[in-house]
C-alpha cells in the first residue's frame, strides 16, 4: 500500500527527505497551495512542522487559518494530521484546529512519559525519553494527553470522526516506525 504525505511549508526541508526515507511519498504543499480553494490532492496524512506560528520562520499561519474548514473536513473524512510546535509566544496559534489547544512556548530538554495504551506515544521511540528537546507545552486542550513532561502535556491526540490529529511540541523528527504507521493509517483523502 502506498502512503502519501503532504508536507506543509514554503520550501522543501530535510524533513521531506526523512519522510521519504520512511517509505512514504511526500509532496510539498506551500501556503499558497494550502489556501487555494482549487487545490485538490489526495493524501493519507498532512504534516505541519515546527515553527509554523512564528513569522520569522514561515508565513504559514494565515494559510492554515484560511484553510481551517478544509483541514477539518480532511480529518473527518479519514486523513491524519501531525502538527508540531508553533515556536512562538502566542498561546492561540492553534486556533485553526477543530478543537481548542492553548500553547506555551518554552524550549528546553525534558523527560517525557507516554501512556502505553496509545500508539501515538511511539512518536519518541527513536530517542531517549529522559532527555528530549521540546519547544513548549499545551497548557489547555480538548485532546487526550499521551505524552507528559513533569506536569505539562507535550503530546496530545484527538480523534475527529474517521481521522486523527496529533499535536506535539517535541522538537525532533518523529520515530520512523511511528511516522510510517501514522501516515499509512490515514485513509487516502482529498484535501
Amino acid at each position: 500500500m502506498s502512503c502519501r504525505a503532504g508536507f506543509v511549508w514554503g520550501t522543501n526541508q530535510h524533513f521531506n527527505r526523512f519522510i521519504e526515507d520512511c517509505g512514504i511519498t511526500c509532496e510539498l504543499v506551500t501556503p499558497h497551495m494550502l489556501a487555494a480553494p482549487f487545490y485538490r490532492k489526495t493524501f493519507n496524512c498532512l504534516i505541519i512542522p515546527t515553527g509554523f506560528g512564528n513569522h520569522l520562520y514561515s508565513n504559514l499561519l494565515p494559510a492554515l487559518r484560511a484553510s481551517s474548514p478544509r483541514i477539518k473536513k480532511f480529518v473527518e473524512n479519514g486523513g491524519n494530521l501531525l502538527v508540531y510546535g508553533a515556536a512562538t509566544d502566542k498561546p492561540y496559534v492553534y486556533d485553526w484546529l477543530p478543537f481548542i489547544v492553548t500553547y506555551k512556548h518554552d524550549c528546553h530538554p525534558r523527560r517525557i512519559d507516554c501512556i502505553p495504551s496509545s500508539d501515538t506515544g511511539t512518536l519518541i521511540d527513536d530517542y531517549d525519553p529522559l532527555c528530549i528537546e521540546c519547544d513548549g507545552s499545551f497548557i489547555s486542550h480538548e485532546g487526550i494527553c499521551v505524552g507528559r513532561a513533569q506536569d505539562t502535556d507535550v503530546i496530545i491526540e484527538k480523534q475527529i470522526e474517521k481521522g486523527k490529529i496529533v499535536v506535539t511540541s517535541v522538537h525532533e523528527y518523529p520515530a520512523k516506525k511511528f511516522l510510517k504507521a501514522f501516515c499509512c493509517a490515514g485513509l487516502p483523502t482529498i484535501f
